[in-house]
Parts: C-alpha cells; structure tokens; sequence
C-alpha cells in the first residue's frame, strides 16, 4: 500500500480505503492508484458496487497534497486517468459509487465525495471547498457539481466565502444520503451496498446512465433521448434476459436470479 490506497473486494463490492496520515490529502501517485481501481472496477462485470472512503477518524480527505504541488511544479501535475482522485473526470463509470466520509472532506476531499452517488457522513464530518481562499478555483468539479446538488444561494457561498457544512446541513440539504455515527459509517455503506445489490445490475447501470445523459435536457427531450436509442444502457436492459426474471420471480413467489445478461 505504497501509494497510500487499500484495496479490498468483498463478493461484488469493491472497497477504495485513502490511508495517507495525517490528512489523506491526496497526491499524484495515490490519484493515479485511484484512478486505476475506478477503472478496474469499471470494466469488471463481476463488480456492482464500489465505497470509497478513508482511514482514521478525523479526515476523509484534505484534498490535493499542496506540500506535494508544490515540490513538484506546475509540470508534475499528473492526476492520471480518471482525474484528479480517478473519479472526478470518469465520465463513463455507469456503477454505483458510495462515499463513506468519515471526517472532514476538504477541496478535492469534497469534491471526491461529490463524485459519488450517494454519501453516508459521520456525526463529525465537515464539507468544504477553501480554493478561493488560497487563490484557486475547484476545479475537480466542485464549481460544477455543488450548485447541482444543493440550493444554489448555500452552493455559492461555500464556493466564494468558504462555508463550513456540517453533516446535520449536508443532509437538510439533501447532498447526503444518511449521518451515522463514526463506528457505523462503513457498515452504513455496507448496507446501502447490499442493497444495491439485490437489485438487477444491467437496471442499475441504465439508471446511472440515463441520468448522465439526459439530466440536461427537458422532460420531452429526455423521453425522445431514453426511447430512440441515445441510452445504450437502456436498450442493453430491454434486450436482456434479466428483463424478464423480475416479473417470472415475482408470479413464481421467489427471489429473482439476475444473470446481468
């Protein structure tokens, strides 16, 4: 675990863990070590569910390793594929992404979390993006998908004033999914995981896909997008065996099989 990032697979669940004491705050080399297990779990049919989150009890992540940046320069940026922390910029990653934010989750930690489907958040956790503070933007996607996700007024004033959210207001406004206690936010995720899983894999990947692709449309435009063929995803689920195991199970009185075909 040089690179600062545990891997684990439980069944079809791959576990992400950031291990870099004191802050997690992440560098090129754990980037790319992320970006390579993002990937990995991408093009894997046999994975379904994917947690990230992080080790010790204070940070999720500070974000981008700023001691690193700077010993490097401007020309040892090198996020690797995926983006900065793998995730931000893999744009084609249509599998289920949950963030287990155990701690403070600062600049790109924040926008690492953003990333992901859903959030669990422990009691303690924090939200916030202080680039603007130290003369740069958040870049990662924090300038894109926070005013997405949360009412715009609060967005804004996080972006420009560095506004601290806690849990309790991450959730009142809807950016996380459930606030735990610390010792449960892996179980949490775990849970929401399993979850997932009994569901139909292809269904769950049309679902994420159908709304990456068309949550910028209006509602007539994003019917004609899903029923001519712009959802490949959709079609795959519609031409698929697992199509119809859900209705056999349910008029046969037993749990669906999925086959993911």
């Amino acid at each position: 675990m040089e690179d600062g990032l545990k891997i684990e697979r439980r069944d079809a669940v791959l576990e992400l863990t950031i291990d870099r004491p004191k802050a997690n705050a992440i560098d090129n080399r754990l980037s790319r070590a992320l970006g390579d297990a993002f990937i990995a779990y991408r093009d894997d049919p046999s994975l379904r569910c994917c947690i990230i989150g992080a080790a010790g009890e204070k940070f999720f992540s500070a974000g981008w390793d700023l001691k690193a940046a700077a010993a490097s320069g401007p020309d040892g940026e090198s996020y690797g594929p995926g983006g900065f922390a793998g995730l931000t910029e893999l744009f084609d990653l249509d599998k289920p992404v949950i963030a287990a934010v155990n701690g403070l989750a600062a600049g790109g930690g924040f926008e690492l979390a953003l990333s992901a489907d859903l959030i669990i958040a422990a009691e303690h956790a924090t939200f916030f993006l202080p680039e603007a503070q130290i003369g740069l933007i958040p870049d990662a996607g924090g300038v894109f998908r926070l005013p997405r996700r949360i009412p715009q007024a609060i967005a804004m004033e996080v972006l420009f004033a560095g506004r601290r959210l806690t849990a309790a207001e991450a959730l009142q406004f809807g950016l996380v999914n459930r606030v735990v206690a610390l010792s449960e936010v892996w179980n949490a995720a775990r849970e929401m995981a399993a979850r997932i899983l009994e569901t139909a894999p292809l269904s769950a990947m049309a679902i994420k896909q159908a709304h990456r692709l068309t949550r910028h449309l209006d509602l007539p435009a994003a019917y004609q997008a899903l029923r001519g063929g712009k959802v490949p995803a959709y079609d795959k689920v519609r031409q698929s065996n697992d199509y119809y195991e859900g209705a056999k199970a349910f008029a046969e009185k037993r749990q669906p099989v999925w086959k993911g075909a």
